[in-house]
């Protein structure tokens, strides 16, 4: 398994509006594949939010990416709230819960 993690940098004061509409939009993108988890900062780097999705490989994630983005619900509507964005894709230790 990959692990995709994203975090998104938002403008000062919208983590909430943020999370309100990728609530609604969530069970859209759920069709294709797990979210694993989704948090904000409350300290630290404060503005940001992070996501976690569950993939078999780099094939699959390229495929479903590709997917979900035909669907008119995905991604949520938030562009005016970002201020940037960075995606890592993490490869889980031998002894991680997440194997």
């Amino acid at each position: 398994m990959i692990y995709e993690m994203r975090t998104y940098t938002l403008k000062p004061g919208c983590t909430e509006e943020f999370e309100k509409r990728f609530a609604e939009a969530l069970p859209h993108r759920e069709k294709y594949s797990k979210l694993i988890a989704f948090w904000h900062t409350e300290i630290g780097p404060l503005n940001q939010v992070i996501h976690v999705w569950e993939y078999k490989d780099l094939n699959e994630r390229a495929r479903i990416r590709d997917e979900a983005l035909k669907d008119p619900h995905w991604p949520p509507s938030a562009r005016e709230l970002i201020e940037t964005q960075e995606t890592k894709i993490l490869i889980p230790a031998a002894f991680s819960p997440l194997q």
